[in-house]
């Protein structure tokens, strides 16, 4: 492993580090030296071998190497300037895991979501860029609707299927008074969710535990409490995640919400009422859903819940839902939301 060797050319090294092998496919020919070259090189070595965002995945990777988040953020002396001969071998080393479609995010080790550089490493399920939008709603509604509280006086949030951390992270960044408790089924996301909080020193964040079953949420001190209690995120997503190539790195049980992608859905909202104490759940789920969601609620009126609202992503494609629960004999203040609206899908 050479991270230590490289901590002074910038390295920070993703997962896999970087190793001196033997085999060396796609070496680039001695006078491909500096960084736009080896962009360039790269480019079409990805190209041939059919990976996605080829150009995108080699600019990540050797401004990784050189220390750098994204290739434009190099100083421009850097983009002309050859590579050592160490550096240049760890763009080889690194890019040979993207020619075995080695989703960029594992191999870098590391990700960027709502302004925090999250650790990132498999099976943990990468976090969508269409997420980051998930997150903005949620704020909105917190910062325009009436506040509701928990038993110590500041917003509780509940997060199911936590993942690597990113959406409790980010609300508790842009929330530093409200309280989150990080759920998941897995351990290994359970244990990057928490080494993420400890990277950003979470207030009194408690370590990762199991719950065997679901049951009502302990409250937890101020920051982030995290749990093992259920699916690793809400399944049923389609999958087309720029930089990802091969699945199979991830864990298949964060994909796999049942024939329709509905199982933990209706899970989720079938526990619903005994678990909010506000009325608002909001989900992000495969575009071909909120109908599906939609009937489903018409058909449990029993849960008292409505689906008020449907967003269209960055990509024009309705990816998340809205739901309130309704009726003061559920414990909901009169005119803590406005009354029950039909879902609507803003252009």
């Amino acid at each position: 492993m050479l991270r230590a060797l490289l901590s002074g050319l910038g390295w920070r090294g993703g997962i896999w580090g970087c190793t001196f092998s033997l085999w060396q496919p796609h070496l680039p020919p001695a006078r491909l030296l500096s960084a736009t070259e080896l962009v360039s090189h790269w480019t079409v070595v990805f190209e041939k071998r059919g990976i996605p965002e080829a150009r995108e995945s080699s600019e990540y990777i050797v401004a990784h190497v050189l220390g750098a988040k994204t290739f434009q953020s190099l100083r421009p002396g850097l983009w002309t300037q050859p590579l050592t001969p160490w550096q240049l071998q760890c763009v080889q080393e690194l890019s040979s895991y993207r020619l075995q479609r080695m989703p960029v995010q594992y191999i870098l080790g590391e990700w960027d979501f709502q302004g925090l550089s999250l650790k990132m490493a498999p099976p943990v399920f990468i976090p969508r860029p269409e997420t980051e939008e998930l997150v903005e709603w949620v704020l909105e509604e917190v910062t325009q609707g009436p506040r509701v509280v928990g038993a110590q006086g500041c917003p509780l949030i509940l997060e199911v299927g936590c993942g690597s951390g990113a959406i409790s992270l980010s609300l508790l960044s842009k929330l530093p008074q409200s309280r989150v408790i990080a759920v998941d089924k897995g351990e290994a996301a359970i244990c990057l969710a928490h080494e993420n909080a400890q990277r950003y020193q979470t207030r009194r964040c408690p370590p990762p535990r199991r719950r065997r079953q679901w049951g009502r949420p302990g409250v937890g001190p101020t920051g982030l409490q995290m749990d093992s209690g259920h699916q690793a995120s809400v399944a049923g997503q389609d999958s087309d995640h720029p930089l990802r190539c091969d699945l199979s790195y991830e864990d298949p049980l964060a994909l796999d919400g049942g024939e329709e992608g509905m199982d933990i859905i209706t899970h989720i909202l079938a526990l619903a009422p005994r678990l909010l104490k506000d009325s608002g759940i909001f989900l992000e789920v495969d575009p071909r859903h909120p109908e599906l969601v939609g009937s489903w609620l018409q058909s449990q009126p029993d849960l008292s819940l409505n689906l008020v609202a449907v967003r269209r992503d960055f990509c024009g494609r309705p990816r998340f839902l809205h739901i309130r629960r309704c009726g003061p004999q559920h414990g909901c203040p009169v005119d803590a939301w406005p009354g029950p609206q039909p879902a609507r899908v803003p252009g």
